[in-house]
């Protein structure tokens, strides 16, 4: 089953997050078959940057966001419009 969900880069105590497709069985920082872009908690107010067109075609797919990710995408599209 592929999942959108994040994986963690940055420092320790500055994560920075990758947004990205994997299959659920992966580590969190394994493989994974898509960047579909990013998050930074760090910056005020928190950066959220996606390829909305992307995650819309591989949700069709069938690719199930995570909790967290789905929350990511609602903001992303209030930021937009």
């Amino acid at each position: 089953m592929l999942r959108i969900r994040l994986s963690r880069r940055g420092a320790k105590k500055k994560p920075f997050y990758r947004v990205v497709v994997t299959e659920k069985s992966y580590p969190r920082d394994g493989r994974f078959l898509e960047i579909l872009g990013h998050y930074d908690p760090c910056k005020h107010p928190p950066a959220i940057e996606l390829k909305m067109e992307r995650v819309d075609q591989w949700i069709k797919s069938g690719a199930q966001p995570s909790d967290t990710v789905r929350s990511l995408i609602a903001k992303a599209k209030q930021q937009e419009g």
